[in-house]
């Protein structure tokens, strides 16, 4: 088993760098750490190219650890370095990214799709993707302007269940438009009563849902574009639903 003690190691250094876009892009691979999402990569399959360890983790898991070959032990002052939290497990993983034009729009005929516009903030893509698992989804499409699935705040908000679901980044105005040619319903989302209740929409195994910015919504191209645009009809005196939530309620509420 090779063994990594000092900060300074030139793996380490370029493995640290992977928090980056565009070091991620050079590399086709990121980071992503804690038992939780390692074990879950491991269960799922994942193209696991190295696992980092330290040897507390290494006990507590040697039962599934000992099967890699690819295992480097690393100490506790490496892990901090790795390390996106402020007290890291001790656990990490390098994992190769799957080719984001893997999924051919034109090709897609069927299943749940979750189609993100310009949404920015990890926690909502975190929810909103975690969401998407527990309703049954095919897979989530990072549009334009929303942040990458492998931001390693994404990736954490993610829990693990990005590796249940199909992840790709793509042009949503291709995407809805080769839905609907494929008769494919594709619902939009907007605040405005002239648009359709959601609760008047027949639920459904294959349909596109689009979720817009935190600030702005969809933008108003694609709203053009799609089969029907929906809204949740609120009752109290908040101005409007928090996105990952009016996602949460339309995701399910489709599948019925």
């Amino acid at each position: 088993m090779k063994e990594i003690k000092s900060t300074q190691n030139k793996k380490i250094k370029e493995w640290s760098k992977l928090t980056q876009k565009s070091e991620r892009r050079r590399t086709g691979c990121y980071l992503i750490e804690s038992w939780h999402l390692v074990g879950t990569a491991i269960q799922t399959k994942q193209p696991i190219k190295w696992i980092l360890t330290t040897p507390e983790q290494l006990n507590q898991h040697r039962d599934v650890l000992n099967r890699f070959e690819n295992l480097i032990l690393i100490t506790d002052r490496v892990a901090k370095r790795l390390g996106s939290t402020v007290h890291p497990q001790g656990i990490f993983a390098i994992v190769q990214m799957p080719d984001s034009s893997s999924i051919d729009p034109k090709q897609v005929k069927d299943g749940r799709w979750l189609l993100l516009d310009q949404v920015q903030d990890p926690g909502n893509i975190g929810t909103m993707v975690r969401t998407a698992d527990a309703a049954g989804f095919s897979g989530v499409i990072f549009g334009l302007g929303t942040a990458s699935p492998y931001n390693p705040k994404v990736v954490r908000a993610m829990q693990g269940s990005q590796f249940h679901l199909k992840l790709a980044n793509g042009n949503l105005k291709d995407w809805i438009t080769n839905l609907t040619t494929n008769h494919v319903p594709v619902y939009g989302t907007i605040l405005d009563p002239e648009a359709i209740d959601y609760r008047k929409v027949k639920p459904s195994d294959r349909f596109g849902l689009v979720m817009g910015n935190e600030g702005n919504g969809m933008q108003k191209q694609l709203l053009k574009l799609t089969t029907k645009n929906l809204y949740i009809p609120i009752k109290g005196q908040a101005e409007s639903l928090n996105v990952a939530v009016a996602a949460g309620i339309l995701m399910f509420e489709l599948i019925k």
